[in-house]
């Protein structure tokens, strides 16, 4: 038996349409197989909450074993757990191909996903995860929203808390008073003919909830990116990627998405458009949970392998074709994030190669958790864990001194930017870091073009 493995991680699909899939004594029997695996190794105990979490409840068992951990104590692990792959794709020596094929995020998922079929999953939860309503409906009240969000209103925060169960502190995504799929239609993108790679490339933007409802200004530096590179776009948003309902195990909901998006994007694969998601736990989604979740989908393989990050996709063009001229330094230089779900790609640094791209601009790489996790961070069980698991980023992103801070993920970038807040009123009250924002790497790189103004 080999000790641990040195080759790349290969993934199993979810057996979720199998029934000993949701047979809780099996599940039980894998998740002490896994802990125990975990407890001799311990290389995770500096990621996220899961893992003290465990290594404490064995250590303050009854044998100091993993068998002293009561069952019903394995709820309190999976809890803490944010789907980031981190474990699986940078620490655990134990996953497939190695013979004990360790997937701790999938067999957290697995126990999520039981619970919420035992006992339904929360109606206000429920109703948080869906995206697609609660954006567009919020672009017909986005002050009010707002208003009512912004994290300085605590009056009204903490009122919502007693409903939602979000954080009164935690920052949220600010609504969009308009989707990125009307102001595209608005805006145009004139192309640059002179570029390497116009008449080469086109690209179907996958808008992503998040782009489209709450961050438009990625979406537009996007295309205007593109654009001056001559490569034509459309902009599409058929649903959400299915993300948040995964968090929530609800593993039907996520396959019923991923069909009804490919139905939509693979026309224009047909016509010879790379598929471009915004954001990086959609282009994951998409590109690897999407296949283990719908493994024999020949619709949903071939839409994998069309999609690109956006990352990704212009450091392929760069690679490809070159890049347009007119490039200019960034001033300050740049801290950028790698946000977790652009490293589960197992593409590599892309939005470090990306920003490598602007000339003579230093790029400081963070390769720690942001501590966010999508809407798992802003509840008000797990607000303080997010703000304790991002401190490092938040400590090296402030030691940097950098003029602007940057990632891939928007939810990690406003998470970052608040416990880089918190942290610097820790070294000295009163004091604010010196970037006043987080930004999206695409809107550095349009800044660098000249294709966007620089924020006031």
């Amino acid at each position: 038996m080999r000790e641990g493995s040195l080759e790349a991680p290969t993934r199993f699909p979810l057996d979720w349409q199998n029934p000993w899939f949701w047979d809780e004594k099996a599940l039980e029997k894998e998740m002490e197989r896994v802990f125990e695996i975990c407890h001799g190794c311990r290389r995770c105990f500096n990621l996220c909450d899961s893992f003290p979490r465990l290594f404490d409840l064995v250590d303050n068992g009854a044998t100091g074993e993993v068998d002293g951990v009561a069952k019903e104590k394995y709820a309190d692990v999976e809890e803490a757990c944010t789907l980031c792959d981190m474990c699986f794709m940078t620490k655990c020596p134990y996953v497939p191909p190695h013979e004990w094929a360790v997937d701790f995020p999938h067999l957290m998922l697995r126990h999520r996903a039981v619970q919420a079929r035992k006992h339904g999953i929360d109606f206000v939860q429920r109703q948080l995860a869906d995206t697609d309503r609660s954006g567009r409906l919020g672009t017909f009240a986005a002050s009010l929203i707002n208003w009512a969000t912004d994290e300085r209103n605590q009056p009204m925060r903490r009122t919502l808390e007693k409903v939602t169960g979000l954080h009164h502190g935690a920052r949220l995504p600010r609504q969009a008073g308009e989707t990125f799929e009307l102001r595209a239609e608005r805006e145009g993108a004139p192309l640059n003919e002179a570029a390497p790679a116009f008449g080469k490339r086109k690209a179907v933007l996958y808008a992503t909830c998040f782009v489209n409802f709450h961050s438009t200004d990625i979406g537009a530096a996007t295309r205007a990116v593109l654009a001056k590179n001559g490569v034509e776009t459309e902009v599409v948003h058929p649903a959400c990627c299915g993300m948040p309902k995964l968090e929530l195990g609800d593993l039907a909901a996520v396959a019923d998405a991923a069909r009804t998006v490919s139905a939509a994007l693979l026309p224009w694969v047909d016509k010879g458009y790379d598929v471009v998601a915004l954001t990086p736990s959609c282009a994951l989604m998409l590109k690897f949970e999407w296949p283990l979740i719908l493994p024999k989908d020949p619709a949903i393989e071939r839409l994998a392998q069309a999609t690109f990050d956006l990352s990704e996709y212009i450091v392929d063009i760069a690679k490809t074709h070159g890049l347009a001229e007119g490039l200019q330094p960034v001033e300050g230089g740049i801290s950028l994030h790698l946000a977790c779900h652009a490293r589960a790609q197992n593409m590599g640094a892309k939005g470090a190669e990306m920003l490598r791209l602007i000339p003579k601009t230093r790029v400081a790489v963070i390769e720690r958790c942001s501590g966010h996790g999508g809407l798992w961070g802003a509840r008000t069980e797990n607000f303080e864990v997010a703000v304790k698991v991002g401190k490092p980023a938040a400590q090296a992103a402030l030691k940097n001194d950098t003029g602007h801070v940057a990632s891939e993920c928007p939810l990690a970038a406003e998470h970052l930017m608040q416990v880089m807040e918190m942290a610097a009123g820790e070294q000295q009250p009163e004091q604010k870091p010196r970037p006043f924002r987080a930004d999206h790497p695409i809107e550095i790189l349009a800044r660098a073009y000249g294709l966007m103004e620089t924020p006031s």
